[in-house]
């Protein structure tokens, strides 16, 4: 293994760090639209998005974490292999993947649960249809 082997996780990792900062910034963003909403009607579904979406910035977090975890110990794993420190360099290596595999399936995780924060969005929806309130003709 030499010193470019690491060197090969840079961009992954830095595109996958911006994603998870996007999907924080989106959840973020969400979380401020929910808190706005004034129709008495819908809090019963705010009400009901507000545990998933307090896991899901955990499990956010998380992954960014472990993320930046991955991209330091690769920078570690480098330096190891410019020390010449060949075994060192491979076990750092070695944990910053196994970081990153944490990282990535945290992230499956985050997105099961957030198909689950869409399913409760579709049955208010649904309940408000069969009400009335919502009309699916256009004026």
């Amino acid at each position: 293994m030499n010193l470019t082997t690491p060197a090969l996780l840079f961009p992954a990792i830095s595109l996958l760090l911006l994603a998870y900062t996007n999907r924080f910034l989106v959840l973020a963003q969400l979380i401020r639209q929910l808190n706005t909403r004034d129709n008495q009607n819908l809090r019963g579904m705010v009400i009901r998005q507000i545990d998933n979406l307090k896991k899901r910035i955990v499990l956010t977090k998380t992954m960014q974490a472990f993320g930046a975890l991955s991209f330091l110990l690769c920078t570690f794993s480098m330096a190891a292999l410019f020390l010449e420190q060949q075994m060192l360099g491979r076990w750092i290596f070695g944990l910053s993947l196994a970081s990153l595999s944490i990282s990535l399936l945290i992230s499956i995780y985050e997105i099961h649960i957030s198909c689950d924060a869409i399913y409760i969005e579709l049955e208010w929806m649904e309940s408000k249809k069969k009400e009335g309130v919502l009309d699916d003709r256009r004026s």
